[in-house]
């Protein structure tokens, strides 16, 4: 199992912080060739100098998962414009914006990082998943994709929205050899608290209530070891799947 990523390829987007981070890291150390990405060059020197620490190496670009000239410039960083897994996790937050408080600048970004951009990125590399008649995808959406209670509007369609995009992958390209799974996570302690500011007090306070549900905050690494499993041959079964890694949140 430490190796079953041996020789293969993966693409990780939030690369430079968070549940993308501890992806790498898994990763690399599983035997994988990893690109990986981020908006934050600083986050990815971070990550260079916690795999070069255990003698590990990504190739990791610094690229907006939102700009559709770096979708493409991180696409075709793969090795041989191969690919294996991809895993969608780059995300933000929407300051738990209510509709009638959100304004279009903010519901577009957070639907153009959280959504369209890891459409871009399925779009990008699934036809190279078919013609080796196999491959997978996991995109990391949220509890916030399974209820209206935790988070504010955009953010809650756009994380809906990425269930639905993993379930239509999942049914019409599931006999072409490719998986396509969703994980949703609870409380995790990543760096996405800079998009959780408060905008909307009445909203946050509504929204609140959900919170005491919370039983704890995952380590970004419990949600990576997720993302691998479902990425390596032996999820080879799982497809469609939407996947709470909640703590029992949503239970």
């Amino acid at each position: 199992m430490t190796q079953r990523y041996s020789g293969r390829i993966a693409l990780v987007t939030g690369a430079g912080s968070g549940i993308g981070q501890a992806t790498v890291l898994r990763l690399a150390r599983e035997g994988a060739l990893v690109v990986g990405c981020d908006v934050d060059a600083a986050g990815l020197e971070a990550t260079e100098k916690l795999l070069a620490h255990d003698r590990y190496t990504a190739t990791l670009l610094t690229a907006d998962v939102a700009d559709p000239a770096d979708v493409r410039r991180v696409v075709a960083a793969l090795p041989g414009g191969d690919i294996d897994l991809l895993a969608n996790v780059a995300g933000i937050m929407d300051h738990f914006l209510p509709v009638t408080d959100l304004d279009d600048e903010t519901w577009d970004h957070v639907l153009a990082v959280n959504l369209t951009g890891p459409m871009r990125l399925c779009r990008a590399v699934i036809p190279a998943m078919r013609t080796n008649a196999e491959g997978a995808i996991v995109n990391v959406a949220s509890i916030g994709g399974l209820t209206g209670s935790v988070a504010g509007t955009a953010y809650t369609a756009a994380k809906h929205g990425l269930v639905g995009l993993t379930r239509s992958l999942a049914y019409l390209y599931g006999p072409d050899g490719i998986r396509t799974n969703a994980v949703c996570p609870g409380g995790v302690d990543t760096n996405i608290g800079r998009t959780a500011t408060v905008g909307s007090q009445w909203a946050f306070d509504r929204l609140a209530k959900s919170f005491t549900r919370a039983v704890r905050t995952a380590a970004p690494d419990e949600i990576a070891a997720l993302i691998c499993w479902l990425g390596s041959p032996e999820a080879r079964n799982v497809n469609g799947a939407v996947i709470a890694s909640d703590g029992g949140w949503t239970s």
